[in-house]
């Protein structure tokens, strides 16, 4: 081979590899460029739709009970829900009630005892207590006269138990390709991510498979570094040592998405410690008040929004169209919405359950229910 042959082959190799790095800038650049227009509409003021016809709710709710049985107490995402709904039962004339416990499956047991032997007209399990584990208890309550529903746990892709009376479904699916589509384009299409879960609780799944292909599509050069599972019952104990020594053993990392956003109270802490709050993003899912602190604090990057007080009356209204024989809408009508560092204060300082989101779900829901 001579001098000149070499040279060919090295210039070669060269265009090549260049060649190569623009294909793959290009690439990265166009799921940056898609990822921002998946989030455009998540970025605007919510609007209410109605869920169904509208009804006389005091006549259906009078002298009813509802018995919240959340998958655990701890969680101030279900706690804020449940005190809304008992604010807007108080409106309507229905009695809700909570079922308090720590997360174990004897402690639900229980409250299925509790509403049937307290007559009890519906059983709501609200996000994260598979149906599934409870067939006894919700084949005795339908034999009891009580009916069972859940809310907030189901993806639409999911086929709920045949044991319930209704379900509305979430759309966790839609929040994992949020949540990845938001790190692609704040990492410029290269994040290094840990993922904080928790797969006992059934809408994970669908949740991180939404994450996982919106990030294959959009980001091929981002990475899952590490995925960190902790079950419900855990998260005091667990997550802050679990997430520390992962920032000690992976420095790359430049993002955390805590898929539900009362784990950050626990991530906050761990970036804290290891010197790395502010310049780590965490990007989570819910819209608990205390998180939206966080990020008017610069604790939390983006926290995907729900309305506590939104969810608290359409979990209402689904419950009422259910007890009085009406059609129950497909799915928990309540829409997402990112909140981050320009325009968290809408929330409130501190953070509130119901600001935010506009108040035109309050109105659309009191007219709907015959109240104005």
């Amino acid at each position: 081979m001579t001098y000149s042959t070499t040279l060919k082959g090295l210039a070669s190799a060269l265009a090549l590899s260049v060649a190569g790095t623009a294909v793959s800038a290009q690439d990265a650049s166009e799921g940056v460029a898609r990822a921002q227009e998946a989030l455009a509409p998540y970025l605007e003021q919510p609007v209410f739709t109605a869920p169904g016809e509208p009804f006389d709710i005091k006549t259906c709710a009078a002298d009813r009970k509802m018995l919240a049985i959340p998958n655990s107490s701890a969680n101030p995402f279900l706690k804020g829900i449940i005190d809304r709904m008992k604010t807007v039962g108080e409106e309507i004339g229905l009695e809700v009630a909570e079922w308090e416990n720590q997360g174990q499956p004897s402690q639900w047991v229980q409250g299925f005892d509790f509403a049937i032997r307290d007559d009890f007209d519906v059983i709501n399990l609200i996000s994260g207590i598979s149906p599934d584990t409870v067939v006894p208890q919700i084949t005795a309550a339908n034999e009891a006269g009580v009916k069972v529903t859940t809310s907030h746990f189901y993806d639409p892709s999911d086929t709920p138990n045949e044991l319930l009376s209704s379900t509305l479904p979430v759309g966790f699916n839609e929040i994992g390709k949020i949540l990845a589509n938001w790190v692609t384009v704040n990492t410029d299409g290269a994040g290094k991510v840990l993922l904080v879960v928790s797969r006992e609780v059934p809408p994970t799944i669908p949740l991180v498979d939404g994450f996982e292909s919106v990030l294959a599509e959009n980001c091929p050069d981002c990475e899952i570094v590490q995925e960190i599972n902790v079950g419900v019952a855990e998260w005091g104990t667990k997550i802050q040592s679990s997430v520390q020594s992962a920032l000690q053993a992976n420095p790359d990392i430049d993002v955390i998405v805590p898929i539900y956003d009362s784990m950050s109270q626990f991530v906050v802490p761990a970036l804290r410690l290891t010197g790395t709050l502010g310049s780590v993003k965490v990007a989570t899912f819910n819209g608990t008040p205390f998180v939206l602190d966080y990020i008017q604090e610069g604790s939390v990057s983006m926290d995907i929004g729900e309305s506590l007080d939104w969810i608290a009356y359409a979990t209402v209204d689904a419950n009422m169209r259910d007890l009085c024989d009406m059609p129950v809408p497909e799915k928990l009508n309540v829409p997402f919405y990112i909140f981050d560092e320009s325009n968290a204060e809408m929330a409130g300082t501190p953070a509130q359950f119901d600001t935010g989101y506009g108040d035109a779900y309050v109105s659309g829901f009191r007219e709907l229910w015959g109240l104005d």
